[in-house]
């Protein structure tokens, strides 16, 4: 492929990773509400469920092509490879850390669907910092590629 494809393909990398960080960065919001709703409050609450089950299903479909296009850039034009590019085994090491962290999502969703959250909107707060600290290291690994060693 061109230059020009490889552009294409980097730029809709970017857009479909920051679009589906932003569901990760949303989605914990709504479970801080969600901790925080009254035990009475049903109509509060299953609209935030329903907010939330969408956010999810949205942010699993902008995961898919943000991955793709990443192993695309990985292993079609070769972004990484070589020596001194560990950076790349970091940052990989990483998005394997925001895939887990996209399938907690999903668990603690679950269990608000299901009544059995037992985590504060506290531990909700915190947990919303994780995608906040994933992204920005991976970003800063992406732009710095640090040779190490």
């Amino acid at each position: 492929m061109s230059a020009n494809a490889y552009g294409w393909v980097k730029a809709l990398h970017i857009i479909f990773v920051a679009s589906w960080f932003a569901g990760l960065f949303y989605l914990p919001r709504l479970f801080v509400n969600l901790a925080t709703v009254p035990s009475d409050s049903h109509a509060e609450r299953e609209r935030l469920l329903l907010m939330a089950r969408k956010l999810y299903r949205f942010a699993t479909l902008l995961m898919i092509p943000a991955l793709a296009l990443g192993l695309l850039l990985w292993l079609h034009f070769g972004i990484g490879k070589g020596p001194g590019q560990i950076w790349l085994h970091i940052k990989l090491t990483l998005v394997l850390g925001a895939i887990g962290y996209h399938h907690v999502c999903r668990r603690l969703l679950r269990d608000f669907e299901a009544l059995k959250n037992r985590r504060s909107h506290q531990w909700f707060r915190v947990f919303n910092e994780g995608s906040v600290v994933l992204f920005a290291a991976i970003t800063f690994l992406v732009v710095l590629k640090p040779a190490v060693g």
